[in-house]
């Protein structure tokens, strides 16, 4: 029995049953293919496989039934015609960056991002003659004033990791189309399931499945999402060549993984939004973000580009670094760490772990004070995070 193609079926049917490739066995969980190779029955066949007039498996590197599936499974999500899962989500927005342009090329990016996304563009491009503009990403005018004829890609995180800022999809993509420009969007923090970038016009879609695509943090991925066109184009003869490939074990884990994610979100982001109305009526807390509030400052881009909220939030407290780690300390349910879309709550300060690397004055500008806490909301009863979340604040007010 398979789903009816021409039936609309809701995002929870489609994440168990669509994309499943049964051998012969028969089986109902996805087989894993944990193999380097494939065998191909004659010499001609062979000859076929590699010169593209057979579309069957050649080697691992390239492509794997196991990955295949999971690559299916996750363009039905997003409404993508192709994808390629990769080792890890920077593998994921590198090799989505680098397969696109050349020296001599302009990129354009939101200010705010993950340090590691900033160290892509920051340091390794430029060293090959790719010039960059980092720009604050919530006004459309900085995006129309940045722009070149050169400008081959633009690239941004919404919600961006840590301060959850939220940037206009529709409105960046038509502009970057006006140059020819491709429209790059890292949509870990809303996930598929609240936010559709290429429905609002963006030309590629990242994702580190480490978050919650797996969401129990057990393993390592990513996924590149667009056209046909755009990955036979630009993706994949660098894919095949350069080898950032997922693992057959860790596509099967993330195919679990995809079959309770619309269960997992939806409650995270309940949850979430309990937190946040409590953060940000506490005396301890200067400011909450949180893209279901009213009150974040990018709400009515919000309205018009997210179905739902996120299970993260962005809280700062008064008391600066010492009342951050204060806190920290004095949680008992939040593990500290530096993961996000886990099932497990998690607590991260990000001037010290996840964007130390940055310079001072340039926290400072993005908005990452020392008091500033990023939580990943996970599964635990909402009661329990909240009194467990004000005991905590009641140790660390200044």
């Amino acid at each position: 029995m398979t789903l009816r193609q021409d039936h609309n079926y809701r995002t929870a049917t489609w994440m168990v049953h669509s994309g499943t490739a049964r051998s012969p066995y028969g089986e109902v969980s996805e087989a894993i293919y944990l193999t380097q190779g494939f065998a191909y029955p004659t010499a001609e066949l062979a000859e076929m496989r590699f010169n593209g007039e057979n579309d069957g498996f050649i080697y691992s590197r390239y492509a794997n039934p196991t990955n295949e599936v999971f690559e299916k499974k996750m363009c039905v999500l997003e409404g993508a015609e192709d994808g390629r899962s990769v080792a890890s989500g920077m593998a994921a927005v590198t090799s989505a960056i680098l397969c696109a342009v050349k020296a001599g090329d302009h990129i354009i990016a939101a200010r705010s991002m993950f340090g590691s996304c900033r160290y892509v563009l920051e340091t390794i491009l430029p060293r090959y003659g790719v010039d960059i503009s980092i720009i604050d990403g919530t006004h459309l005018e900085n995006w129309n004033k940045a722009l070149k004829s050169n400008t081959r890609l633009v690239f941004f995180e919404t919600p961006a990791n840590p301060t959850l800022e939220v940037v206009d999809i529709a409105g960046v993509s038509q502009l970057a189309h006006t140059v020819g420009a491709t429209v790059i969007i890292d949509n870990a923090f809303a996930t598929p399931l609240h936010q559709k970038p290429l429905l609002l016009g963006a030309d590629v879609v990242v994702y580190s499945t480490t978050k919650h695509i797996d969401g129990q943090g057990r393993c390592l991925g990513g996924i590149i999402l667009s056209s046909g066109d755009w990955i036979a184009e630009h993706l994949q003869d660098f894919f095949r060549h350069t080898g950032p490939t997922m693992s057959p074990f860790t596509a099967w884990i993330m195919l679990k993984g995809l079959e309770t994610m619309p269960l997992r979100v939806q409650q995270m982001a309940r949850s979430a939004a309990h937190i946040a109305d409590f953060l940000a009526q506490h005396p301890a807390v200067s400011r909450c973000v949180y893209p279901g509030r009213a009150d974040h400052p990018q709400a009515d881009v919000i309205a018009k580009q997210m179905s739902g909220g996120s299970t993260m939030i962005a809280f700062e407290l008064k008391g600066g670094k010492t009342s951050a780690f204060v806190f920290c300390n004095a949680l008992t349910i939040p593990i500290i760490s530096n993961n996000l879309g886990d099932a497990r709550s998690i607590i991260t300060h990000p001037a010290t772990t996840t964007h130390q690397n940055i310079a001072p004055e340039s926290r400072v500008e993005l908005g990452i004070s020392d008091g500033l806490l990023r939580l990943s909301t996970g599964l635990e009863d909402t009661d329990d995070l909240l009194e467990d979340i004000d005991r905590a604040l009641d140790m660390a007010k200044d």
